[in-house]
């Protein structure tokens, strides 16, 4: 499985609408590893964006 198609996937579950034909599809074909390490990834972006953001609101 592509990096990119990994991401995509973890970016699907972060949202959480997803087709079951697609999840299957998914799931068979996923590196449990590969994704775990892209979502703490991401979510390691996405706090740290939070914060940034917070940081500037907050400063204005």
């Amino acid at each position: 499985m592509s990096l990119l198609r990994t991401v995509k996937t973890v970016l699907w579950s972060f949202i959480g609408i997803r087709k079951r034909s697609g999840y299957e599809e998914d799931l068979g074909r996923a590196n449990p590893f590969a994704i775990i390490a892209v979502a703490l990834g991401l979510v390691a972006l996405f706090v740290v964006g939070l914060i940034v953001l917070v940081n500037w609101v907050v400063k204005n």
